[in-house]
C-alpha cells in the first residue's frame, strides 16, 4: 500500500516536471542596442542610420546628445548614416556590414570629419 501511495506521488511529480521538458532553455532575441552620438558641433537635422533591410532615425539631435535604438538584423549588408548639419549641407558616411543572428552593441559618433563606427558584435 504504502508503494502504491509512492508511485502515484513519483507520477505526479512526474506530470509536474514534463512542461519543463518542452520549455526552449537559453533562446533569446537577438537585438543590436545602438547608440549614436552627435559630436558636429551643431544640432544635426535630420538623422537616418541604415541598415540592413532597415533604418532609424530622428528629425533632429543636438550637439552633445546621443539617440539610442534597439534593431533586430534581418538579412546581411552594410551600414550607413546620413545627417544634414547646420548649414544645411548633407553628410554621409559607410559603416561596418553586419550580419542576421549578430548581437551586442553599435555605437557611432558623428564629428566634423564624418563618422566613427565602434561595433560590439558576436556572429
Amino acid at each position: 500500500m504504502w508503494l502504491a501511495g509512492g508511485a502515484r506521488k513519483v507520477q505526479r511529480l512526474g506530470l509536474a516536471v514534463l512542461p519543463l521538458l518542452f520549455t526552449p532553455l537559453g533562446c533569446h532575441s537577438r537585438y543590436v542596442n545602438a547608440t549614436v552620438a552627435n559630436h558636429t558641433g551643431s544640432t544635426i537635422s535630420p538623422l537616418e542610420i541604415d541598415y540592413p533591410s532597415a533604418s532609424f532615425g530622428t528629425e533632429s539631435l543636438a550637439d552633445g546628445a546621443t539617440f539610442k535604438y534597439r534593431l533586430k538584423l534581418l538579412g546581411s549588408g552594410g551600414t550607413k548614416a546620413i545627417w544634414t548639419d547646420a548649414r544645411h549641407q548633407e553628410h554621409s558616411a559607410t559603416g561596418p556590414t553586419l550580419h542576421e543572428g549578430q548581437e551586442g552593441t553599435l555605437h557611432v559618433e558623428l564629428t566634423p570629419a564624418g563618422a566613427t563606427w565602434a561595433p560590439s558584435l558576436t556572429p
